[in-house]
């Protein structure tokens, strides 16, 4: 993704970029960084960000546990549609109390995520859980915006974002009380007004 990302601005000829990456797309800003020295990027934003890294192990002990990561696998396997469908409840905090999306606008995006296909969505859940980027955050060297919901259950925040703010230099912190996951639209009117603050900075 990150080697992509690079060819889309050579052949724009793009500069003063800011980049913007939202969930696993954060991994991608920050390999971009680690792998092409961030060329032609001022400034980077994370939202919702699963960096710097989900998995349990011995020298990361509040991670995810390996078994979970295996469960989704093999749900996806099992019933992807139907994975999906639940995904997204759990995406945009859909409860029974909460509804923070219209039913027809929560079934666009199952419908959306359908259309991948099945070895895409295992290997995109594959590389959100499993990918290691503690030792690419010092390759950040621009102004970084740090956004997260505090009720996200899909990235939690204390394994991703909170750590990531202590660790990149020069970063702009934001929690959002009360946010899931998918605050691009719970949040929608304050993380446009946030993120013009700081491209207008």
């Amino acid at each position: 993704m990150a080697d992509d990302l690079k060819e889309i601005i050579e052949q724009l000829e793009l500069e003063n970029v800011t980049l913007v990456g939202f969930s696993m797309g954060g991994g991608e800003v920050v390999r971009y960084f680690s792998r092409h020295g961030g060329k032609s990027v001022v400034k980077a934003a994370l939202i919702s960000s699963i960096i710097p890294f989900l998995l349990k192990t011995h020298d990361n002990p509040d991670g995810h546990p390996k078994e979970k990561s295996e469960n989704t696998a093999a749900a996806i396997k099992e019933d992807r549609i139907g994975f999906v469908d639940n995904f997204g409840k759990t995406f945009f905090g859909v409860n029974i109390i909460n509804k923070p999306l219209s039913t027809p606008l929560l079934e666009y995006y199952r419908n959306l995520c359908s259309v991948a296909s099945p070895r895409a969505t295992l290997k995109c859940a594959e590389s959100f859980s499993y990918t290691d980027f503690r030792d690419e955050l010092d390759f950040i060297k621009v102004p970084t915006l740090i956004i997260h919901g505090d009720d996200d259950k899909i990235v939690p925040i204390d394994l991703t974002s909170r750590k990531a703010a202590k660790s990149i230099a020069n970063n702009t912190y934001i929690e959002y009380a009360g946010a899931p996951h998918g605050l691009f639209y719970t949040d929608k009117e304050k993380l446009n007004e946030d993120l013009l603050e700081f491209l207008n900075s």
